[in-house]
């Protein structure tokens, strides 16, 4: 259930990403038709909702990923979704959320807002489609899925984000979000090896024969 719960809150969040970027490109238009006071609509949009939505269709995908076998980079459509989704982010952050003010620029607030949205519909095709095949990187060991307990706990990280921004940081930050996506890999590479460097324990009654186990 709590694995269902985690795709949910994917597909929940992906699909408010996308309904607000396509929302900031309409409010963006008419703040540069001569509107002025719906730049703070667009501001508003941008910081209340569409970040917190953003932060956690990453997150939240990124760790369906990364709790199943379907892994990081063993299929094409997940590489491409990840090189697709840190796009959008660092391009969110950095180029339209500054420029979203009378004295931006308006092409970028217009192209910028639009491409995340069609970004964001393609994602949705990569999704249902998963084209490509496997990657290079598919050769090993296949990933096990992870007990339904750490799906749980991704669950509460985006809950917690919010309320640590709120309540201490004084706005949105996804710390733990980015904290659990950097650690996960790791932890999870080392106990792959871990169990590989394991031997396999071997009957005593393989290892000789002819003995018979004592009564």
């Amino acid at each position: 259930m709590s694995r269902k719960l985690l795709v949910w809150l994917h597909v929940v969040t992906s699909t408010g990403w996308m309904i607000m970027a396509l929302a900031l490109f309409v409010v963006v238009g008419h703040a540069l038709a001569g509107r002025s006071w719906t730049f703070e609509v667009a501001l508003l949009l941008d910081v209340e909702v569409l970040q917190f939505m953003a932060t956690t269709s990453a997150f939240s995908g990124l760790l369906l990923s990364g709790l199943t076998p379907w892994g990081y980079f063993r299929h094409w459509w997940v590489a491409v979704k990840f090189a697709v989704t840190m796009s959008q982010l660092y391009a969110g952050i950095f180029v339209l959320s500054p420029n979203l003010h009378p004295d931006g620029s308006p092409g970028l607030m217009r192209v910028g807002s639009l491409l995340m949205f069609s970004a964001l519909a393609c994602q949705v095709w990569l999704s249902v489609a998963k084209p490509f095949g496997r990657t290079p990187w598919a050769r090993g060991p296949k990933p096990r899925t992870a007990p339904p307990w750490a799906f749980a706990a991704c669950l509460a990280v985006p809950a917690l984000d919010y309320a640590l921004g709120e309540l201490v940081l004084g706005g949105g930050a996804p710390v733990l979000s980015l904290l659990v996506v950097v650690v996960h890999p790791v932890v999870r590479a080392a106990r792959s090896r871990a169990r590989g460097a394991v031997p396999a324990q071997r009957n005593p009654t393989q290892q000789n024969p002819g003995r018979r186990n004592p009564v």
